[in-house]
């Protein structure tokens, strides 16, 4: 559900992010031992051998260590072990949007469905991408190194309700404000079918 903060709201966010602490798997570049008959789905769900993981504090604990090397292939990463895993589409679902000010001004924040929080930035980019068999919008937001997630149902709507239209290179754009950066969702027409 889509909210805009309690009084001190995104300064909450704000240290929470600040402690998130993850290890540092970007330097460890240990041998690979092989794939791990773990999938995480597109709804966010982690399974071990088919059946789900419904252990939150250790679908947490495997998320820390997720790393999304070059060769677009994802792995659990320790100091000693590289363990490959499937991925459907994207790592992280983001399942509650916050928000503080008004156009330009306006900052938004997400959290996801392993607690993680992430503000709207250049750092943190909004992108979305259009099926192009369904016309079904997909809209995703960078959460850590090059790991992200993907904007919920109920979250995308409240998204496009605070979306505004652009003036850009004579063309009339659709998108979002954040922490003063604007992400292009793309050609009005083109996004909402008009």
């Amino acid at each position: 559900m889509t909210s805009a903060p309690q009084q001190d709201g995104l300064n909450a966010i704000l240290r929470q992010i600040k402690d998130q602490k993850h290890p540092p798997v970007h330097l460890w570049n240990p041998d690979f031992c092989g794939d791990l008959d773990i999938r995480i789905a597109r709804d966010g769900t982690w399974y071990y051998l088919g059946s789900p993981i419904g252990r939150k504090p250790l679908v947490k604990l495997f998320s820390s260590v997720l790393r999304l090397d070059e060769d677009e292939r994802y792995y659990l990463v320790t100091p000693v072990e590289k363990i490959g895993i499937t991925v459907d589409d994207v790592p992280f679902n983001a399942v509650e949007m916050f928000w503080e000010g008004e156009g330009r001004d306006q900052v938004l924040s997400f959290r996801t469905h392993v607690d993680e929080f992430v503000v709207a930035d250049k750092d943190h980019p909004i992108r979305l991408t259009i099926d192009e068999d369904t016309q079904e919008p997909s809209p995703y937001i960078l959460v850590r190194n090059n790991l992200e997630a993907l904007i919920g149902r109920s979250v995308f709507y409240d998204l496009i309700e605070l979306a505004t239209e652009e003036e850009i290179d004579g063309q009339t754009r659709f998108g979002i404000w954040s922490s003063g950066e604007f992400f292009d969702f793309g050609a009005v027409n083109d996004v909402l079918g008009e």
